[in-house]
This record gives structure tokens, sequence and C-alpha cells, in this order.
């Protein structure tokens, strides 16, 4: 098996955790919040296992991406005009960074805030913002969200 297929391999699998982490942490925060309940260390540790874990299937992702003969710029033309090698290409690329970005900025907010119920908040707000653009891209790949199919 080549690199490619290894590390396709596991950008898919991590895809599992990260959603996992990324809905639990946000399940937390909204307890949290609307609870107005303590910031634990519990809470921290989750919220920064959310954000490790995004950040290796960001990096992951950016490897495969360059080693993906349609990123190259003289395929680049041929996958603007084919729309699941756009999808892939671009838009997948392009909407999970927005996500990745939210995921940070929401955690390092939170981190420099003093309050309990303001951290879990900025947690919520963000990650939430974080899960939609995610859930947008996977229906916008025509993939199944939840064994739905469009």
């Amino acid at each position: 098996m080549d690199l490619y297929k290894i590390l396709l391999e596991a950008h898919s699998g991590l895809r599992y955790v990260v959603m996992l982490l990324l809905l639990l942490a946000i399940v937390v925060a909204f307890a949290g919040w609307f609870g107005n309940r303590p910031y634990t260390n519990g809470n921290k540790k989750l919220n920064l296992f959310t954000l490790i874990f995004t950040h290796i299937q960001l990096l992951v992702g950016l490897i495969l991406y360059f080693l993906s003969p349609f990123s190259q710029p003289s395929n680049m033309g041929a996958a603007m005009k084919d729309s699941t090698l756009r999808y892939w290409t671009v838009e997948h690329a392009v909407m999970m960074l927005v996500a990745v970005v939210l995921i940070t900025i929401g955690y390092s907010k939170s981190k420099k805030l003093p309050e309990a119920l303001v951290k879990h908040r900025t947690v919520a707000i963000y990650f939430t913002l974080a899960l939609l653009v995610v859930i947008a891209a996977i229906v916008q790949s025509g993939r199944p969200l939840l064994g739905m199919t469009r």
C-alpha cells in the first residue's frame, strides 16, 4: 500500500474521532453554559483533545492534498471542470479549514476568559459553528448524513 492510501485511510478513520470529540465538547459546553456549571479541568482537557485531534486531522488532510495528483497546478484545470474533483480539491479543503479555524478560535478565546459561564458559552458557540460547517460539507459532498440521503 502506498503512502497516499495509508494517509487516506487514516484521514477517513480520524473523522469519527474528531466528530465524537466535537459533539461531546458541544454537549458538555451547552450543559455547562445553561446549567451554570463550573469550568473544570475535565472541560479544559475535552476541549484541548478536540483541538488536538482536529489539528491532526488537518495535517493529515493537508499532506493528502499536496500528494493528490489533482492539486498539482498542471491538473487543477481538469479538477475545476469536474464537480466531484472540484469539491474534494477546493470546497472540502476550504470548508474544513474554516471549521478548524473556528475550533481554534473558540478554544483560544475560552482559555483567556475568567468566568466559567463565558468559557462554556464561547466553546459552545464556536464549536457549534464549526460543526455546522462540517455538516454543510457532508451534505454538499452527497454522502449520507446519519444514514439519510439527499
